[in-house]
């Protein structure tokens, strides 16, 4: 059944976790609207509860108030589940002067070290000690520049925010330039920080100024603007995006056109129409923004996997992506994985089958699977998809995918 309609991506979870997170180190009231309701922010919330912090619902948006916030020791069975807990180091560093946390959880999708987060702490002069499975980190920051070896996201969001707090100018070389980090940029400016540089490889932090409360809309989210036009791909259908910048999406609108698909890029909307069977692609290669995200990997892979020929999927960013591969083959691909590379053979069809998702994005993979393979697939551990898309059966039932959750 080919996707066909219209719909409005919700607030982006990579940036609606670290500007939570920031809230922290505020000392005041945010206000923040278009927040996505996913598993990863509720444990979020408890986290900032446990921390002291305030959270609740208000209308449309979520009230923190961080006035009370007591403690920068984080909860080891609240980190272990949602790895984007790591990013409240540099806030409560900044705020309070120390913090401990245990290793962070998350999808098992590779290697995902915090080296690059504490070695850049180290740069502030923050004192580190690891205790078991625990790391603490204390001390006085100061501004410096730090070079990141690997224009790593999460290590820049934290290290903006542990700047906070510093005394002086620091500067982030290397930095990531993801949209998210811009993002949270806008943010901390609205709440009194000066901050410049964000989307850029060079940022800019100037510590010490008094923070305050501000209210603040989340940017859509363009990982799941991207999942829903790889689904319209997929199932040979044709479907609009509203409120989404399609420049934030270059890549990824550059390979569906390869593909064959038809697409309209402007400002605030995309278009997408597919043809009946999309064509082989010679190269998906993953990358730091703006290269394609690999977080959209899984789910171009799958898109490709019933192109007409043989497309190349390249994962440079996490050796684990390729987890969707094995319920793929059960489901009829020809996919062929050597290290980071995964060599694709279209197929005219998929067949339905009972699958397992393994991660966030694979499970969104397996969905779109599912919607375009012959019969009834299930999908099952579907917790993960839930920690990054808010009622995902909804949004594609309401294109027109015959989809439904059946349990959870």
């Amino acid at each position: 059944y080919p996707l066909k309609g219209e719909t409005l991506p919700k607030g982006a979870k990579n940036a609606a976790l670290p500007i939570l997170a920031a809230a922290a180190a505020v000392g005041d009231v945010c206000r923040i609207t278009n927040c996505p309701r996913l598993s990863d922010v509720n444990a979020m919330f408890l986290i900032l509860r446990a921390l002291g912090c305030t959270v609740s619902e208000d209308g449309d948006g979520i009230l923190v108030d961080s006035r009370n916030l007591l403690s920068g020791e984080i909860p080891g069975n609240l980190m272990k589940e949602m790895r984007s807990s790591v990013f409240l180091m540099g806030p409560l560093l900044s705020r309070l002067g120390s913090v401990s946390l245990s290793s962070p959880g998350g999808c098992e999708i590779g290697r995902r070290p915090i080296d690059i987060h504490l070695q850049g702490l180290s740069c502030l002069g923050a004192k580190i000690r690891e205790d078991g499975d625990r790391i603490h980190c204390t001390g006085r920051l100061k501004g410096t520049v730090i070079r990141l070896s690997f224009p790593s996201v999460g290590a820049t969001e934290n290290l903006m925010m542990a700047a906070l707090g510093a005394e002086g100018c620091t500067r982030i070389l290397n930095a990531a330039k993801e949209p998210e980090i811009l993002d949270l940029q806008n943010f901390l400016n609205a709440c009194g920080a000066e901050i410049q540089g964000a989307g850029t490889g060079e940022i800019s932090v100037r510590g010490g100024l008094p923070l305050h409360g501000a209210e603040y809309r989340i940017l859509p989210d363009r990982i799941e603007a991207g999942t829903m036009l790889a689904a319209a791909a997929a199932t040979g259908g044709e479907i609009l995006l509203r409120g989404i910048d399609s420049s934030l999406l270059k890549s990824p609108l550059d390979i569906l056109e390869e593909a064959g698909c038809g697409i309209k890029r402007e400002p605030d909307l995309i278009y997408l129409k597919a043809p009946r069977r999309l064509q082989a692609v010679k190269a998906v290669e993953t990358g730091p923004y703006p290269d394609f995200p690999t977080d959209l990997q899984s789910q171009f892979l799958v898109m490709l996997a019933r192109a007409e020929g043989k497309s190349l999927v390249r994962e440079n960013i996490f050796e684990n992506r390729f987890k969707p591969v094995e319920p793929l083959l059960k489901m009829g691909a020809d996919i062929q994985v050597c290290g980071r590379d995964a060599r694709i053979f279209g197929v005219p069809a998929l067949t339905g089958a009972r699958v397992s998702a393994g991660d966030l994005r694979g499970g969104a993979s397996l969905v779109i699977a599912g919607l375009c393979a012959e019969g009834n697939t299930v999908v099952e551990h579907i917790f993960h998809i839930d920690r990054g898309y808010e009622n995902l059966e909804g949004t594609l039932a309401s294109l027109g995918g015959r989809i439904r959750r059946i349990k959870g």
